[in-house]
């Protein structure tokens, strides 16, 4: 069993130390490049989970406006574009507490196959799942899935109070024992302490599979949600946090996620120096704002970093 007194033992070294280990960790595990993921909301708003950051809960009054489970088809052209534009991972989220079985699951099970069509890699977040959601998924080719813990254990409650911690390890159970990979980070800027992050990542390395893909997202204060007067993350402690992520989940991406927009060239160049090594990119990651296209691949082109290949499916 991992503990918090290994995790704050390495995120507190001097940073010229933890940033050597973490670049150790890349050079020995990981492959070294950056992976492009794109990130489409196929149902948006109206969720009926209370969380206090996010502008598609119902509970709370956002500009984002609620509209129903997008066509198969217009997923798969948003794939296809998404494809020439470098992706090689299609990323579904909707609005839901946990999916119903019935027609609107059975269109995700096949935008998942479109995606797979395409020589993708192919993950949703739709919320809580069975075990015999996590099943069909699979069958129908899904990749990965996403359930974040967004904090530890003991802070969730300040944050949402519609869902126990408990109700998302089990959906990360039931998608591990389906044979899913699985994609579990969180979230930082909510009003949580340093112990706090680190006790969600002791949770992620306690788990009986460590998380093929570790997600760390910025907060985007919303107006209308409880966060939304929340402070901006401190640079160090973020990237302190994403190299102490990859010294833990060596093999496994770390995917630089939202508030990138808020981040200097210089503050991003020192997460990937730290270990990150998978972007979300295009205008927008579900409702939020992301840079442009071009400014990440001028980015790229300035540290000389690679792209994961494109897909030639």
């Amino acid at each position: 069993m991992k503990t918090l007194a290994e995790f704050k033992a390495v995120y507190q070294l001097p940073l010229p130390e933890l940033m050597r280990q973490a670049m150790t960790a890349t050079r020995e595990h990981a492959a070294g490049d950056i992976q492009k993921c794109a990130l489409l909301s196929i149902k948006t708003g109206g969720c009926p989970e209370d969380c206090g950051y996010c502008s598609q809960s119902a509970h709370y009054k956002t500009p984002v406006a609620r509209e129903p489970l997008m066509s198969v088809s217009d997923v798969a052209e948003k794939a296809r574009e998404a494809k020439a534009s470098g992706a090689t991972r299609f990323c579904m989220g909707a609005a839901w507490r946990s999916p119903k079985d019935g027609p609107e699951f059975d269109s995700v099970l096949e935008m998942v196959k479109e995606v797979k069509s395409l020589g993708m890699e192919a993950c949703v977040t739709l919320g809580m799942l069975t075990g015999n959601q996590a099943k069909r998924l699979k069958e129908a080719g899904l990749t990965a899935y996403n359930h974040n813990l967004d904090t530890s254990r003991r802070y969730y409650p300040e944050v949402i109070t519609t869902r126990t911690y408990d109700d998302r390890l089990e959906t990360l159970q039931h998608v591990q024992d389906a044979g899913i990979s699985v994609c579990c980070g969180g979230i930082i800027g909510m009003g949580e302490t340093e112990e706090d992050r680190l006790m969600m990542l002791v949770e992620l390395a306690n788990l009986s599979i460590p998380p093929e893909s570790v997600p760390i997202n910025c907060l985007m204060p919303v107006k209308g949600t409880p966060l939304q007067m929340a402070p901006k993350v401190d640079s160090f402690q973020l990237v302190r946090l994403i190299a102490t992520a990859r010294i833990a989940f060596p093999k496994s991406r770390v995917r630089l996620s939202a508030g990138r927009d808020r981040m200097s060239n210089e503050l991003q160049a020192l997460c990937f120096l730290a270990g990150a090594d998978s972007v979300f990119f295009g205008e927008k990651l579900l409702t939020a704002g992301n840079p442009d296209e071009s400014e990440d691949a001028a980015l790229f082109r300035a540290m000389g970093m690679p792209e994961v290949p494109a897909c030639s499916a």
